[in-house]
């Protein structure tokens, strides 16, 4: 049996990895009885942990919010990634954090142990940001994330693409960070569709209102794929669905983040989905990827592309007959 001191943090373990635990379920993890599990969760509420307590059959113990933070217990890869996060806030990619990042660091740092300092600076001195995007405000993002989380309504001012201001009013169901921008993803009542907000664009404060019911989220909940359909292709005027004759590994290593959607086809073929507002664009950067492809759409791309090279077959023809003609009129100079 854990002496109590050890006993009470792995309680506090058990309830921070979990929602919801009952009585006798924390008993046989503890390996105690159901009165001194009673008896932890009150030392645990003297120390300023809010732990809730239900009865009745469905009965069991959560661990809440309270009106200050006590101690958290993190295993190594957790603090790791908590001590990243704070390095990348410090570096002001969300405003109105980076001193109180730069704090938070600090005193997670003291208390790390030897091996995972090494660790985080090995990681802070390697990493650097080779680009960054418009700042997001932190309290924004953090009104965003709540909503998202509680299924709270959000009203806010947004300005699209063309600078055009609207109030909209959403069901807001996740936050996506794409590495170069924060994006929204959200029910918008007035469209009566899924709507993809970038955070940059958002206008004062945003404001919580009532409870939503959730619906299926888009992409069977990945957020990420609709965000980078939204931004990579939804948007542009030709919507382009491309076959390339090469492993996705091996396309993946010569396209930029966020530039375009990739999709498996078996071991050596891949569907790349992008968009482009022009079709010389869309052209000019098929043959940056270097690998053979086939065009399912847009119909309008395979004829400009035949267009392209016939021109390209023209030049190259001039060149050729040009360059005999050049030979011999040295030749007669000489003679």
């Amino acid at each position: 049996m854990l002496e109590t001191s050890a006993r009470l943090l792995r309680l506090l373990t058990l309830l921070q990895a979990r929602r919801f635990w009952s009585g006798a379920q924390l008993a046989e993890s503890l390996e105690v009885t159901e009165r001194t599990v009673r008896r932890d969760i009150d030392k645990l509420r003297s120390l300023g942990y809010p732990v809730h307590a239900t009865s009745g059959v469905a009965g069991g113990y959560q661990l809440g919010a309270g009106a200050r933070l006590p101690p958290l217990l993190l295993d190594d890869d957790e603090a790791l990634a908590v001590a990243v996060g704070l390095r990348t806030a410090a570096g002001g990619t969300v405003t109105g954090i980076e001193h109180a990042a730069v704090r938070a660091l600090a005193k997670l740092q003291q208390v790390l142990p030897q091996r995972l300092q090494r660790r985080v600076q090995a990681l802070g001195s390697i990493v650097v940001a080779l680009q960054r995007g418009p700042s997001v405000d932190g309290q924004l993002l953090a009104t965003m994330s709540a909503a998202a989380r509680d299924r709270l309504m959000l009203r806010f001012r947004y300005d699209d693409r063309q600078g055009r201001k609207s109030l909209r009013e959403v069901e807001p169901y996740g936050l996506v960070h794409t590495g170069h921008r924060w994006y929204l993803v959200a029910w918008d009542l007035a469209r009566d569709d899924w709507r993809t907000f970038r955070l940059d664009r958002v206008g004062g404060k945003a404001s919580t209102g009532e409870r939503f019911v959730p619906r299926p989220p888009p992409e069977n909940g990945d957020l990420r794929a609709h965000v980078s359909r939204s931004v990579t292709v939804a948007p542009y005027t030709h919507q382009a669905r491309i076959v390339l004759h090469a492993p996705i590994e091996v396309v993946a290593d010569r396209l930029s983040d966020g530039t375009s959607v990739l999709e498996p086809l078996g071991e050596q073929r891949c569907m790349l989905l992008t968009g482009a507002h022009s079709l010389d664009v869309l052209s000019f950067w098929l043959g940056l990827i270097d690998v053979d492809f086939e065009v399912l759409d847009p119909p309008e791309l395979v004829e400009h592309l035949r267009k392209i090279h016939a021109r390209l077959g023209r030049s190259l023809s001039s060149h050729d007959t040009a360059a005999p003609t050049k030979r011999r009129a040295r030749t007669r100079a000489r003679g």
